[in-house]
């Protein structure tokens, strides 16, 4: 993302998000997010400066849906969805979802997981962005691009505050248009 939006959110991680060294575990660093959650006004720009990668050239909504991963990418994207006029769709750990889910493991920076999502979540067809906090080793989202296609939608980008550079995330995600706020 270029331009002054994207410099004003750049500036804006720079400045509210907190690095936590060895959490959740030793040699890990949490890129925290609250101070930034925290700031109204700094989130509101935040959040349209993400919402950017839902339109279109012409400046219009191109999304139906937008998934937020569990649990930091529901917090940015369910404003985003609003944002766009579209769906909110969670993606949640295994076993929170109520109805007949799509499952799929990967692993994390620091472990593995399973994603989950509601096996009638979207339409055949559906274009849906991704929104998540931090692109790390791209487990996540590779995970949930193919639970949206396996329920018959077309993932077209994904929207992160940060990516980590010096991880594997962006090989992780292939042809996947990202737009990150930030690079680190």
């Amino acid at each position: 993302m270029t331009g002054p939006g994207a410099d004003e959110a750049a500036g804006i991680l720079k400045r509210l998000v907190v690095d936590v060294p060895d959490y959740p575990s030793p040699g890990v660093v949490f890129k925290d997010i609250t101070p930034m959650l925290a700031d109204p006004a700094a989130f509101a720009r935040v959040i349209e400066a993400l919402a950017e990668a839902g339109r279109g050239a012409d400046g219009r909504p191109g999304v139906e849906h937008v998934v937020g991963m569990e649990a930091r990418g529901f917090i940015l994207a369910a404003p985003v969805a609003l944002a766009l006029g579209a769906g909110f769709v969670p993606v949640r750990k295994a076993g929170k979802l109520p109805r007949a889910t799509f499952s799929q493991s990967y692993a994390l920076e620091y472990g593995e997981a399973t994603l989950e999502v509601h096996r009638d979540a979207f339409a055949p067809g559906d274009r849906v962005l991704l929104v998540d906090d931090v692109l790390a080793t791209g487990g996540t989202v590779a995970a949930t691009r193919r639970l949206v296609e396996e329920c018959g939608a077309v993932a077209v980008g994904v929207a992160v505050l940060m990516d980590l550079s010096f991880l594997p995330g962006r090989e992780a995600i292939g042809d996947l248009p990202l737009t990150s706020l930030l690079t680190v």
